[in-house]
């Protein structure tokens, strides 16, 4: 272990033959080892990393197929700049940061950094750079931003605020300890979530101590394993919740005890719950009242219950009332706050943008902005006006929102209509080729990286990643893309930083001393400290590791805000956890806490839950004459888009040899629907919305309900040489609708589209 003194000079690990490493192609990002070819770039073999503090050598098929993530035909090696006839040419980096910076000043300049949006801050398994981002968009007062977030989870994060005094009070669950599980609008086979997702699933369900509850439209393969499986009606989840919590308060379920001592305005939410016909509401929910309340008792009486809420629940009709009566449901059974239930997490680095408090409104579309982040679906409605406020520059990193977000038409008109943008990548994606310059960057295997997915509790773990291999020629990291931004934007001098560079020669308390005194006579430079410190201290550390000087800001701020949590882990102070991280290639635990430190964390001075969220219980109580059984004569259907299976990943991985056994997409209906319209197994079917349309080949699956249908997500995305009409998979964003969202947060009904079937 490296005393606080030094700055190591080589990471550890073993060294010739594996590269400790992690999985980028979920948010769980499984700790792997990957065992290099002769030609040193070659992924010859991955698999799990056992020193891994989380996964523990655990990980899903996907990760087996990383290479061709990180070795493929479509990776960009110089800077592209766009012509007027919309080609691209090559020009090397001096000239391209100049006219990037030039491009982005000018906007600025003219109309207000708050013109410029910035959307990113790292895809799946790369979050380090976007803190480098900050620098570079405060250099140019950008205000705006969003991420892929904003389309899943700020709903979520909101109603967290709203009981428990901060949206930073993100609640996780004790699935390892928990005698209950419940997954609501998640299949944690293959979309995780959770660590060693398979092996917890499994072990719950083969423990006759413990129930798996599994609830989901579709019998997946998590569903396949439960106790019970509460088979919701597509859309029909608040309904389903609405009964469960009236059966609570109404059968002696609910722990008065635990709620007298712990919550405010309970005989509020009674009377929001008294407008629940149970038998009415089942029938809606589309599960017999029986196994409602068969599940519910079982939730209330077991020792501890922790539930999951995902994406089935947050892309989908009443996505954030969802969240509120998802959460009731824990904290009226006494599971908040406990061992096996749901507790408050620490967190090394911020998930969303910050800026949660007040009411901030979009500057045209007076959008809600939740968690510092604009809803994605109303940001074209920023960019396609003439409204003096609205947004007119782009900044896009290791992102791409032309794929990945609602009505790809739309935004591809958002970005023709915008006066400059820029994309930072690994590849042309189909953002970058709607962008005016295109920034090629380091892959992420190709440099220091990590995530900021640190959900875990009672110990929290954080895991920096070496590189694996040496980048390809022609590209640069993230962190110094943004260090030549600012240089150029002119935000700070060489002598500006010249003490900081000579302290951190000398060792880290040295470098801390000198940086403190720094700040203190130049606090403007505290605005653009990522690359400050990527400038300074990055030189200094091993080689390879030179983005992980963020890192050691990051320390300082953990230990100084949380000594306890800190202390219990084993960490002295900020350089001490700093040197730890550095250390352990695999992993290493920053904070330790016992559960009732979630009772500290708690934001309301009087550490007690607040029942009630005001805005959500009109919503509520309209759920009484709304009625989700009715169908859509010219939509009959319910498109899932998005569904996670065996074959498909995120929008990182665009080799489409990647699904070698299941290399094309398949729309999973029915067999009763296939049946009505006449088509068999591998036929091709047209699948029509309101915002386009699209064929696909027909798979029949009685893991469907009728009328419902599926696509996988990660698919559609462009490839040199192959046939996008039979290779590529359904472009699921050419069907879905920015004007279908949930009417406070703004999330896509991505789960939810109505959808119509034709016979080719």
């Amino acid at each position: 272990m490296t005393s606080s003194e030094q700055i190591p000079t080589s990471v550890s690990g073993n060294e010739a033959m594996w590269h400790q490493t992690a999985c980028n192609l979920c948010s769980v990002n499984c700790g792997v080892e990957i065992k290099l070819a002769d030609d040193g770039r070659t992924f010859a073999r991955v698999r799990g990393d056992k020193n891994n503090p989380v996964s523990l050598g655990y990980t899903c098929e996907k990760a087996l197929r990383l290479d061709h993530y990180q070795n493929n035909p479509h990776r960009l090696t110089s800077p592209m700049r766009r012509r007027d006839d919309g080609t691209y040419e090559e020009v090397d980096w001096d000239t391209a940061i100049r006219e990037v910076a030039a491009g982005l000043a000018k906007v600025r300049d003219e109309h207000g950094g708050e013109t410029i949006f910035y959307y990113g801050g790292g895809g799946q398994g790369n979050h380090l750079p976007g803190g480098y981002s900050g620098a570079t968009r405060k250099a140019l007062g950008m205000k705006y931003s969003s991420n892929a977030l904003a389309q899943e989870k700020t709903g979520e994060f909101w109603v967290d605020g709203q009981l428990f005094g901060a949206m930073s009070c993100h609640t996780t669950p004790d699935m390892e300890h928990t005698a209950c599980g419940v997954f609501l609008g998640k299949n944690p086979w293959h979309s995780h979530g959770i660590p060693r997702a398979r092996t917890v699933i499994k072990e719950m369900a083969n423990d006759t101590d413990r129930t798996l509850i599994i609830i989901d439209p579709r019998v997946t393969e998590s569903a396949e394993i439960a106790d019970i499986h509460l088979r919701v009606r597509p859309g029909g989840d608040a309904w389903l919740l609405g009964a469960m919590l009236k059966i609570l308060v109404t059968e002696d379920l609910a722990d008065r005890a635990y709620l007298a001592d712990r919550a405010n305005r309970l005989d509020e939410l009674e009377a929001m719950l008294a407008i629940v016909d149970l038998d009415e509401w089942a029938d809606k929910a589309g599960v017999p009242l029986d196994q409602i309340r068969h599940a519910t008792m079982t939730m209330a009486q077991a020792e501890s219950c922790a539930i999951f809420e995902d994406l089935g629940i947050q892309m989908a009709p009443h996505s954030t009332l969802n969240s509120y009566l998802e959460k009731l449901i824990f904290i009226l059974t006494g599971n908040f706050g406990v061992k096996g239930g749901m507790n408050l997490h620490t967190a090394f680095g911020k998930l969303a943008g910050g800026g949660g408090g007040g009411d901030r409104r979009t500057p045209v579309g007076n959008h809600r902005i939740l968690g510092g982040l604009m809803p994605c679906n109303g940001i074209p409605d920023e960019i396609l006006t003439t409204h003096p406020d609205r947004l007119r520059a782009a900044f896009v990193e290791s992102s791409n929102p032309v794929h990945s977000l609602a009505d790809t038409k739309r935004w591809r008109e958002a970005f023709e209509a915008l006066e400059f943008s820029v994309v930072i990548d690994v590849a042309m994606t189909e953002t970058a080729e709607c962008a005016d310059y295109v920034l090629p960057t380091s892959t992420q295997y190709e440099k220091a990286e990590a995530t900021f997915f640190t959900f875990e509790f009672p110990e929290n773990f954080f895991h920096l990643r070496p590189p694996v291999v040496d980048p390809i020629d022609g590209v640069l990291p993230e962190p110094e893309i943004h260090r030549r931004l600012c240089h150029e934007l002119g935000v700070y001098t060489d002598d500006d930083l010249a003490p900081l560079h000579a302290a951190a020669t000398q060792g880290l308390d040295a470098y801390a001393d000198a940086f403190l005194s720094v700040i203190a006579a130049s606090p403007d430079l505290g605005r653009y400290l990522p690359v400050v410190l990527y400038e300074t201290l990055g030189p200094a550390l091993p080689e390879g590791m030179e983005s992980a000087a963020a890192i050691w800001g990051l320390s300082q701020t953990f230990v100084t805000s949380n000594p306890e949590s800190a202390a219990r882990a084993g960490h002295s102070s900020g350089n001490d956890l700093f040197n730890k991280i550095l250390d352990n290639p695999s992993g290493v635990a920053f904070s330790s806490d016992p559960y009732e430190a979630t009772w500290d964390r708690m934001r309301y001075d009087d550490k007690k839950i607040n029942l009630i969220v005001d805005e959500l219980v009109g919503e509520f109580r309209s759920l009484a004459d709304e009625d989700p059984r009715v169908t859509n004569d010219e939509y009959p259907f319910i498109l899932a888009a998005g569904e996670r299976r065996s074959s498909t990943a995120n929008t990182a991985m665009r080799d489409p040899k990647w699904r070698r056994k299941h290399p094309t997409t398949g729309l999973r209906l029915h067999p009763d629907d296939a049946a009505t319209l006449d088509v068999e197994h591998g036929a091709k079917i047209r699948i029509v919305t309101k915002a386009g349309e699209a064929i696909s080949n027909v798979e029949i699956s009685d893991s469907m309900q009728p009328g419902m249908v599926s696509l996988p997500n990660g698919q559609g995305l462009s490839w040199p040489g192959v046939d996008a009409d039979t290779d590529l998979g359904v472009y699921l964003n050419e069907l879905t609708s920015v004007e279908d969202r949930d009417w406070f947060a703004g999330t896509p009904h991505h789960k939810h589209v109505r959808a119509r079937l034709e016979k080719v």
